[in-house]
C-alpha cells in the first residue's frame, strides 16, 4: 500500500489513502461490472415469450364450513307422556317416518267428542228445517256446523301429531326423547331460510334449507340431510358485489381427497364483522351432487368465478412498454424486434389482454438483461425483483453513476467524476 502511495504521488495525485482505498473499489467494481457485462453476451439477450389465445378468468376466494343443505329441529305439536321412542341418533330415516309416539289416550276422547258434537249440529239443523223455523235459527244452526267441523278437524290433528315424523330424508344427528318424558306442544325451532314452510301434517316441526341450526338444539329431534350439503362462507365488502347467486365455484374441502364443485345460491345483504374487525357478507353455496366424502363442521376453502372470458388474446405485461402514451411491443419479424403499437385491454395478473396489433402466435421480445446465472430463455419470476432467470433483471447502473450492478450502491464516485 505504501509503495502504490508513492507512486501515485509521483505521479502528482495528493489523495490521501482513503482515497486510495475508494480508487481501487471503484477500480475494481467497474472491472467486475465490465466483465460481467462483456463476458455473458448470451445472458445479456433479451428473452422472447408467444401471444396467446384463451380463456381467462376473475375469481374471488372465499373460505367457510361444510354444512348439511338441510335441518329438521322437530317437536311434538301436542302434550302428552312419551310411550314410544323408534330411531336412535345416527339412524339414516325417510320422510314420513315415525319416530316417537305419546299417549294419546285423552286426544282420541277429545276427537270422538268433537265428532259427536258436530253430528249433533248437524241433527239439530234437519229437525230445524222440518220444523220451518225461521231463517234466524237456521243461520245459527248452519254457523254451529262449520264451527263443529273446524273443532273436529283440530282434534283429529293432534291425534295425528301424537305421533312425531321425520319431514326430510336424513340422518338423526340428535335425539332428546325417552319413554316416560312429558312433553309440551310446539311447532319446532326452525331457523331462518325456511324451504318447505311448516312441518308435514302430524309433525310439529320445520324444514330449513340452511344448517345454521345446530345439531345441538333443544329440539326432540334433529335431521340432517346426508350426502348433500352447502358452504356456510363469507367474502369480503370489496368482493361481495361482485358475487351473485347462480355463479359456479371450485371447492376444497379439508380431509376430502377430490376437488368439488358447487352453485353460489344466496349472497346475504346485512353485513357483519370479521374476527379483524373487518365487514363481511354471507354467502352460501350449494356443493353440487351427492358426496360421500363430505361432513357437516369441517373447514372449506371456494373459488367463486365472477367473470370468464373466452378466446381473449394475451401476453406477458412485462413486454408491453409505452411511449408518448402509447402502449407498444417489440415484436419479431425474421428474427429481428420491431416496435409494434398495440392495444391493450384488461390486466390478468402478469399478463395482459391485446384487443388490436398483435394475434395468437405472434412472438414479442421482453426487455432486459439478466445477470451471470439466469437463462435468458427462461420465465416467470426470479430469485430477486422480477426479472427472468435465477437472479433477476439487471437494474444497476454503470460505475460512474453511482451504483454498482444489480443496484447495489459504489462507496463513492471516481476520481474527478470519471466514468
Amino acid at each position: 500500500m505504501g509503495k502504490l502511495r508513492a507512486r501515485l504521488r509521483a505521479l502528482g495525485w495528493k489523495g490521501g489513502l482513503a482515497t486510495v482505498v475508494v480508487v481501487m473499489l471503484a477500480v475494481g467494481g467497474t472491472g467486475w461490472w465490465l466483465m460481467t457485462r462483456g463476458g455473458t453476451s448470451q445472458a445479456a439477450t433479451a428473452m422472447t415469450v408467444q401471444v396467446t389465445s384463451g380463456t381467462v378468468k376473475q375469481t374471488v376466494s372465499t373460505s367457510g364450513t361444510v354444512e348439511a343443505a338441510k335441518t329438521a329441529d322437530l317437536d311434538f305439536a301436542v302434550s302428552g307422556t312419551v310411550t314410544k321412542v323408534y330411531v336412535a341418533a345416527g339412524d339414516r330415516v325417510v320422510k314420513g317416518q315415525a319416530l316417537a309416539r305419546i299417549d294419546d289416550t285423552s286426544l282420541v276422547a277429545t276427537r270422538d267428542a268433537a265428532r259427536a258434537s258436530l253430528t249433533a249440529a248437524e241433527q239439530q239443523l234437519t229437525d230445524d228445517e222440518d220444523a220451518d223455523a225461521s231463517d234466524v235459527q237456521i243461520a245459527a244452526d248452519q254457523t254451529a256446523i262449520v264451527a263443529a267441523k273446524a273443532t273436529l278437524a283440530d282434534a283429529q290433528q293432534d291425534v295425528k301429531d301424537a305421533v312425531l315424523r321425520a319431514t326430510i330424508n336424513g340422518t338423526v344427528a340428535s335425539l332428546d326423547l325417552a319413554v316416560g318424558d312429558v312433553v309440551g306442544g310446539s311447532s319446532g325451532s326452525g331457523s331462518s331460510g325456511s324451504s318447505g314452510g311448516s312441518g308435514a301434517a302430524g309433525t310439529g316441526g320445520s324444514s330449513t334449507s340452511s344448517a345454521s341450526t345446530s345439531s345441538s338444539s333443544s329440539s326432540a329431534v334433529t335431521i340432517v340431510s346426508t350426502k348433500r350439503f352447502i358452504i356456510d362462507a363469507t367474502v369480503s365488502a370489496d368482493d361481495a358485489p361482485q358475487v351473485k347467486k347462480g355463479m359456479q365455484a371450485t371447492i376444497t374441502v379439508s380431509g376430502a381427497s377430490d376437488t368439488v364443485y358447487g352453485t353460489v345460491k344466496s349472497v346475504g345483504l346485512v353485513a357483519s364483522a370479521s374476527s379483524s374487525g373487518a365487514a363481511v357478507f354471507p354467502v352460501t353455496i350449494d356443493v353440487t351432487g351427492q358426496q360421500s366424502d363430505l361432513y357437516a363442521g369441517t373447514s372449506a376453502t371456494a373459488t367463486i368465478t365472477v367473470k370468464q372470458r373466452t378466446d381473449v388474446l394475451t401476453v406477458m405485461s412485462r413486454a408491453i412498454q409505452s411511449s408518448n402514451g402509447k402502449a407498444y411491443v417489440e415484436k419479431m419479424v425474421d428474427g429481428k424486434p420491431v416496435k409494434t403499437q398495440v392495444t391493450v385491454g384488461e390486466v390478468y395478473g402478469a399478463t395482459t389482454e391485446i384487443t388490436k396489433g398483435l394475434k395468437a402466435g405472434d412472438t414479442v421480445r421482453v426487455s432486459g438483461v439478466s445477470l451471470p446465472g439466469g437463462s435468458s430463455s427462461r420465465t416467470g419470476s426470479g430469485r430477486s425483483g422480477s426479472g427472468s432467470g435465477g437472479y433477476g433483471s439487471f437494474v444497476g447502473q454503470m460505475p460512474g453513476g453511482g451504483q454498482m450492478p444489480g443496484g447495489g450502491q459504489m462507496p463513492g464516485g471516481m476520481p474527478g467524476g470519471g466514468s
